[in-house]
C-alpha cells in the first residue's frame, strides 16, 4: 500500500495549510457565485454548470493547498437514480458531487441559509427538509422528487446521507429509511457509496491531512425487494466497504493521528 493512502499525524503546517484552503474556498465561492448568478437567473439549468465549476475549484484547491486528493473506485453514477453515501466530512460532499454530473442533495433546511452555496443548492434541485418533523420530512422528499422527475432534465443523481449526520471513521449511526422509501415509490436504483474521507478531513474541518482519500461506488440496489430488505443490503454494503477502506488507510492508528480533531 502506498504511504499516501495512510494519513500521517497532523502537524503545525497542516493547520496553516488548512486555514489557507478555507480562505481560498471562501473567496472562490463568492467569486464563482457572483459570476454564475446572471446566467442562473436567466436559466436555472445554468446552476449545474456553476456548481461544476465550483467543485473543480474546491477539489483543485484542496489538492494544491492542503495536499489531499480523492481516488474514485467503482463506476460513478449517471442518469436518474438515488445515491446513498457514508458521510464523514465536507470532503465526501465535494467528491461525490463532483462525480455526479447532475447532482442534488437531500439536505437539512439550515443549509439554505449558507451564503451563495445555499441559493445554488436550491437551484440545482436539492431538497431541503426539516429533520425534526418526521413524516412531514418524508413528504417533503417525495414531493421534491416528483417535481424534479416532471421536469425535462429529470431528477439526476439525488444524494442521500442515510445516517443523517457525519460519523467518526470506523463508527456508524442508525440508518434512516428515506432513500429506500423513495426507491419503493419510484422504482429508481440506489447506488451505495463507501468512504474513508474522515481520516484525512475530520468532520469539524481542522486540520486537513495530506494523502489520498477513497470514495467507492458500490453495486446498485435494485427496486425488486422490500424497503426493509433494501435497507439491510444498503447498510451492510456501505458499512462493510467503509470499514475496509478505514482499515486500508491505517484504521485506529490513523484516527489517533488526528489528535482529537474530530
Amino acid at each position: 500500500m502506498q504511504p499516501a493512502y495512510r494519513p500521517r499525524p497532523a502537524s503545525a503546517i497542516d493547520w496553516l495549510r488548512t486555514g489557507a484552503f478555507y480562505l481560498y474556498a471562501a473567496v472562490m465561492t463568492l467569486l464563482v457565485g457572483l459570476v454564475g448568478l446572471p446566467g442562473t437567473l436567466i436559466d436555472g439549468a445554468n446552476a449545474q454548470r456553476t456548481a461544476t465549476r465550483w467543485l473543480r475549484l474546491m477539489m483543485g484547491g484542496a489538492r494544491v493547498i492542503a495536499g489531499i486528493r480523492v481516488e474514485y473506485r467503482g463506476t460513478p453514477p449517471a442518469g436518474d437514480l438515488l445515491v446513498a453515501a457514508k458521510h464523514q466530512s465536507f470532503l465526501d460532499i465535494l467528491a461525490i458531487a463532483q462525480a455526479c454530473p447532475r447532482r442534488a442533495f437531500v439536505m437539512k433546511r439550515e443549509v439554505l441559509n449558507v451564503p451563495v452555496m445555499g441559493w445554488f443548492a436550491r437551484k440545482v434541485g436539492s431538497i431541503p427538509i426539516d429533520r425534526a418533523r418526521g413524516s412531514e420530512a418524508m413528504r417533503q422528499i417525495t414531493t421534491g422528487v416528483a417535481a424534479a422527475r416532471a421536469k425535462p432534465q429529470g431528477l439526476g443523481q439525488l444524494i442521500f446521507y442515510p445516517e443523517g449526520t457525519r460519523t467518526r471513521p470506523g463508527s456508524s449511526a442508525p440508518y434512516k429509511p428515506g432513500v429506500a422509501l423513495v426507491q419503493h415509490s419510484t422504482g429508481l436504483p440506489i447506488i451505495p457509496v463507501a468512504v474513508n474521507c474522515g481520516l484525512f478531513w475530520p468532520k469539524r474541518g481542522f486540520p486537513i491531512r495530506p494523502g489520498v482519500a477513497v470514495v467507492e461506488f458500490l453495486p446498485a440496489i435494485t427496486a425488486d425487494t422490500s424497503v426493509e430488505a433494501a435497507m439491510a443490503q444498503l447498510t451492510d454494503r456501505i458499512e462493510t466497504a467503509s470499514l475496509r477502506l478505514f482499515n486500508e488507510a491505517g484504521g485506529a492508528a490513523a484516527l489517533a493521528g488526528q489528535k482529537h480533531a474530530n
